[in-house]
């Protein structure tokens, strides 16, 4: 992997990254298919129709169906789901936060009840290597505990100790798989995970221990699960300075276009968030001028597109009252074009933050797209 900064804007900055799937340049939002699919029946060339740098999956919803094993077989994620760009893949560590009444978390690693057939699965550092070595992915997040951001002190503390000497456990696994000669992709790249709740001494403490394991990347996780946006502001602008400025830092599901705009600021370069898509799903649409609901009765004969300019699928050919239309009559169509529309909407917008940052007006440009997106639905 080669990282290079190539503009800053005050901590805002620009990078080009380079890895054995292609170049990345952030600011990027990396739009998220689960298990290998976005959801909404969206193509991997629609993907790259509509601009998309990195795709992100699921570590554990892949190796509970279809079984990471199987797609080994089938030469790795990038060849199973016909993609050629970088993949990032999550380590199934949120389930630990996400799944908290299905599991039991012990040094050693995690057991999980599979939410699809309830039968019991364990996870730990060196299985969460293993099952992404198996898939392939560019880059590879670190297993760890995500505790809610309001969780108690007492509890937060012992959790980030053992996230720590699981991610030591994650290193070495992963140094072992890539010096396999059947590793599907044995140039793949582990990003450490910052956690600590709202905790700043300890999230910087924490940042400062991982910073000296070295790795490629490192996220902040544990954010955008029950905080304010003030606190999440807050914990950025105090943990990112002590994570390595000549890494990338991803900011780990987050979020609305405001979250993005601000943690960009605030040195972050990567995002992933399912509202996009879980929003265009539910005629919830992204416009430069904030949120508009489709299904609202004034749309019934509005025969603009989405966003006058925008040029997504369904903004270059479709009006408002015919997308509405096959929304309220149910068809398929429907719900694809909006979530279309709003994955092109964040993957422009991750374009224009790029600019701004290369022509040294982030801050102007941040505060005239904060002030359009807060007028509302017109």
């Amino acid at each position: 992997m080669k990282y290079e900064v190539i503009a800053k804007d005050g901590l805002a900055k620009r990078a080009h990254m380079e890895t054995v799937h292609g170049v990345i340049e952030t600011p990027v939002f990396m739009n998220v298919g689960t298990v290998g699919a976005i959801k909404g029946a969206v193509s991997t060339e629609d993907l790259e129709n509509i601009g998309t740098q990195v795709e992100l999956s699921n570590t554990y919803h892949l190796h509970v169906r279809t079984g990471d094993e199987t797609i080994k077989k089938l030469g790795g994620l990038h060849k199973f789901m016909s993609w050629n760009r970088p993949i990032l893949t999550d380590s199934g560590g949120f389930q630990v936060f996400s799944l908290a009444g299905l599991r039991k978390i012990k040094e050693k690693g995690v057991t999980f009840q599979s939410h699809i057939d309830g039968r019991r699965i364990f996870m730990g550092p060196e299985e969460s290597m293993q099952i992404q070595s198996n898939l392939g992915s560019t880059i590879a997040m670190a297993f760890d505990e995500c505790p809610p951001a309001l969780a108690e002190r007492e509890y937060v503390k012992p959790s980030v100790e053992r996230t720590t000497r699981w991610l030591i456990r994650c290193k070495k696994e992963m140094d072992r798989l890539n010096s396999l000669e059947d590793t599907v992709n044995r140039e793949q790249l582990l990003f450490g995970i910052n956690q600590g709740a709202v905790y700043a001494d300890i999230r910087i403490e924490h940042a400062k221990r991982i910073a000296e394991l070295d790795l490629p990347g490192y996220a902040v996780g544990g954010l955008a699960v029950g905080e304010s946006h003030e606190q999440m502001y807050y914990i950025l602008d105090e943990v990112v300075p002590y994570l390595p400025s000549e890494k990338p830092v991803y900011l780990m599901g987050v979020g609305t276009p405001a979250n993005i705009l601000e943690a960009v600021d605030r040195g972050v370069d990567f995002f992933d968030c399912v509202y996009p898509t879980r929003n265009g799903r539910h005629a919830h649409l992204y416009t430069g001028h904030g949120k508009i609901n489709l299904m609202n009765a004034k749309y019934e004969l509005d025969d603009r597109p989405i966003e006058e300019g925008c040029g997504c699928p369904a903004c270059k050919r479709y009006s408002r009252a015919y997308i509405r239309h096959l929304l309220k009559a149910k068809e398929m169509l429907g719900m694809r074009l909006c979530v279309l529309h709003n994955l092109y909407f964040y993957n422009h917008l991750m374009k224009e933050i790029r600019d701004a940052i290369d022509c040294g007006c982030y801050s102007l440009y941040k505060k005239n797209k904060l002030a359009a997106m807060s007028e509302g639905e017109e």
